[in-house]
């Protein structure tokens, strides 16, 4: 296992170390946490392509000392051509191809956003050359493919293999790339250094935009550009939760933030004294089916809720879920889950601004379509959305869909900042849940907390089963409890398994000392300074 990472000039957690690095030299070129994550963030695009792209939404949460804490949705809505009648024919959206590639990838206007704020506030700012600089090399010169990219391109390659530039770009002789193998993106690096030379906001409603749709409309994606330019990311009032000893936030809907919180809340009622045991694995499992129930009833587009998610993180709510766990019994399972290829990255610089991020393309390449003319892997989230009509997420033009995605901080009452969580789809919530609870519970390290062996109930990448997964590291003997208490339990043959995401966590300390822990199931690090 891994030391935490501590230092006093600043700090970037990142599931790829290149990313970290990225966002380290920033901080160390005086630039802020929220210039280092648009570093990191344009890097992990490039050297961890089937986590996330530009052609992906993204999520920030950012606390700056004296201020509350801030939040941006960078998520694209659905194109106003992309109707039911649009997938006459179909039971359900295609989940690769052009007709996967519906909604606005949203990533880039939040960068965008979020350096505006940024500028507000005093001292130097760093031009946006300077940010995407590392990007722009990596996806010219090549990246080294890691042992993710290349097991999952092996696993999805007869989903991927004919998708519109993606063998062109991924593939090598038309078989899926070695770990070590080198790709480049050369039509990538030249858009980032378009972007980097006329401004982010190109993407939308400039020559890049413009060129973006066109291509978008020829392959078949409901698409225009009309779409980029009609949208722009927005300022949200984060969602929080009063602890016991802090308050937890998190993003509103469309994302599953309210089930995250709710999760913690939950827990928090069940008086919960030992970590690792029993006890805290079945209350956190048993907190998130009832977390989960809720979610699924009202999270949707923010215009489509059918209550305010912040009244559901209310005493009387939460007590009531709370009283319905039985301390010894599991709940039958399962309800429906999602599976989902993300990144979580965190940021914390010297002057004391925490930065907790996430950015996706949904499932692993997301659509899988490669653009030509830009080198953009496009997301496919809005294939979330149903073709049926009575359902709370049906296919609309111009909606939102449901996201996994949701970064989560802590800010702790002695004045500790923890922004920390992780990629996974339905597994989000679980593993900020497990870190929270480990570190901020029952006094964990850090890096214990990231590292210690993980559940996850349900499924991701693509898994089809909906039991609740455990690592191989955990002791049979608690296996067994939680089966003879009714979990349908299934035994990963990894110690640590990509199958429970990629976590991290930053906290920063009064004092001004920073701790920072990557996990160890990704290629990632904390870099400082």
């Amino acid at each position: 296992m891994q030391h935490t990472c501590q230092a006093l000039g600043g700090m970037v957690v990142a599931p790829h170390h290149l990313a970290a690095q990225a966002g380290r030299d920033v901080l160390r070129d005086g630039g802020s946490a929220v210039e280092a994550m648009v570093a990191a963030a344009a890097t992990i695009a490039v050297v961890y392509p089937h986590m996330n792209s530009i052609g992906g939404d993204g999520f920030w949460l950012v606390h700056q000392p004296g201020r509350a804490p801030w939040a941006i949705d960078a998520s694209g809505p659905s194109a106003a051509l992309a109707s039911r009648e649009f997938y006459a024919g179909h039971s359900s959206i295609p989940s690769r191809g052009a007709a996967a590639a519906l909604s606005v990838a949203g990533t880039l206007s939040g960068w965008e956003l979020a350096l505006q704020r940024c500028a507000e506030g005093p001292g130097r700012r760093l031009p946006l050359e300077r940010l995407l600089q590392d990007a722009i090399r990596h996806a010219r010169d090549g990246i080294v493919v890691s042992a993710s990219q290349s097991a999952l391109t092996q696993a999805k390659l007869h989903e991927l293999r004919d998708v519109p530039g993606f063998a062109d770009v991924f593939l090598r002789d038309a078989r899926a790339p070695r770990p070590g193998d080198i790709v480049r993106q050369p039509a990538l690096a030249q858009t980032l250094a378009h972007l980097a030379h006329v401004g982010l906001d190109d993407f939308y409603r400039g020559s890049l935009g413009a060129s973006v749709g066109a291509e978008l409309e020829r392959l078949g994606s409901p698409l225009r550009t009309e779409d980029l330019r009609q949208w722009r990311a927005e300022f949200v009032e984060p969602l929080q939760l009063r602890v016991r000893d802090g308050v937890v936030y998190n993003l509103p809907p469309s994302t599953q933030g309210l089930a995250s919180l709710m999760i913690l809340g939950i827990f928090e009622r069940l008086g919960i004294a030992q970590a690792e045991g029993f006890e805290h694995i079945h209350a956190l499992v048993e907190s998130t089916k009832r977390a989960f129930r809720v979610r699924n009833r009202v999270v949707s587009d923010p215009r489509r809720v059918p209550q305010p998610a912040q009244s559901l993180l209310l005493d009387p709510v939460l007590d009531a879920l709370a009283a319905d766990i039985d301390p010894a019994h599991a709940l039958p399972w399962p309800e429906p889950a999602d599976p989902g290829d993300t990144v979580w990255m965190g940021a914390v610089d010297r002057d004391g601004c925490a930065v907790s991020f996430i950015q996706s393309v949904y499932w692993e390449f997301g659509s899988g379509v490669v653009l030509r003319d830009s080198g953009i892997t496009w997301q496919n989230r809005g294939i979330s959305f149903s073709l049926d009509q009575r359902d709370l997420n049906v296919l609309e033009p111009g909606r939102k869909p449901f996201h996994t995605l949701n970064p989560a901080l802590a800010l702790f009452d002695d004045g500790r900042v923890m922004p920390y969580g992780t990629m996974g789809g339905d597994g989000q919530p679980q593993t900020q849940a497990a870190v929270f609870t480990r570190y901020a519970r029952f006094g964990m390290a850090l890096q214990q907390a990231v590292d210690a062996p993980r559940w996850l109930l349900g499924r991701t990448w693509g898994d089809a089963s909906t039991t609740l997964k455990l690592e191989a590291r955990f002791d049979e003997a608690l296996v067994e409890r939680l089966r003879d208490a009714g979990h349908v339990v299934e035994r990963l043959p990894q110690s640590y398994s990509d199958t429970m995401g990629h976590a991290g966590a930053l906290v920063r300390h009064p004092d001004g000392r920073i701790e920072g822990a990557a996990d160890a199931r990704s290629d990632g690090a904390a870099a400082a300074v």
